[in-house]
Formats: C-alpha cells, structure tokens, sequence
C-alpha cells in the first residue's frame, strides 16, 4: 500500500488497535506507533462499575481534522483513529489510534499529540457509575 491515507471516525463497537496496525502498515514507513486508551475500573480512588461515552453531533468532524492538522505537521503518511461512544465495558479501548510514517520520531510526536489534542478538544461527554453509588460526567474537550 501507498499514498497518504488519513482516517478518524467514531464505533459504537468493540475496537482493535491491531485492527488499525494492519490499515496503516505500508512499505513506505519505518515506523508505526499506537496507543489504546483502556477503559479502567479505577478513577481517583473509586471503583468505576460502568462507563459510557455521549457524542455531540460535530465529533467525527473535530476528529477528523485533528487527524489531518496532525499529519500536516509531521511527515504522516498513514494515520488511522476510532474512538469509542456508547457503554464501554471496563477494559476494552475507548481510543485506537496507529500513525504511520518514514521515521519513528515523527510517528512518536504525531501520536502523542493526536492523543493530547483528541482529549483537549473532540467534543465527548464520559459518563462514569462508582461502586458506590456515585457517578462523575467529565468533559473530555
């Protein structure tokens, strides 16, 4: 595979960053570099029971430029994100991102920043259900 191929979207199912390795795997890039967002069973002390994630209508738009104002930026040939709404069962990813591109200095500040940025500005709304009763809603962006 060639070409510069750049893709963001959101899944109401379970994803895979193997999944996304394989989609941007190409002959010419030296490195790949992925991040998976786990959905932990502990926040700030507390035992989350559950979790979910609400989407504003904008969000793969906001998503999808990131990708691409990243890519710019660094020499990004291949980039591949999903991030999850709806439940998430504690464990799975909330977030899968692969960067690919001709070096692995690159790959590595593109994926950082695509996850500072993601969390910094797509609108997304988690909804977290302690243990003991209580439930937090964080703003994501």
């Amino acid at each position: 595979m060639s070409g510069v191929v750049l893709d963001a979207s959101l899944s109401a199912k379970a994803i895979s960053v193997d999944l996304l390795t394989h989609m941007v795997k190409s002959n010419n890039c030296g490195a790949v570099v992925t991040f998976s967002g786990e959905v932990r069973n502990l926040d700030k002390g507390k035992t989350v029971e559950r979790l979910k994630y609400e989407i504003h209508p904008t969000t793969e738009k906001v998503l999808q430029e990131i990708v691409h104002e990243i890519a710019a930026k660094y020499d990004v040939l291949r980039c591949a994100v999903i991030h999850r709404h709806g439940e998430i069962p504690i464990g799975e990813s909330a977030l899968a991102i692969a960067v690919a591109t001709p070096h692995r200095g690159e790959a590595f500040r593109a994926c950082s920043e695509l996850v500072d940025e993601i969390k910094s500005r797509v609108p997304i709304w988690k909804h977290q259900v302690f243990s003991d009763g209580t439930d937090e809603w964080v703003n994501c962006a």
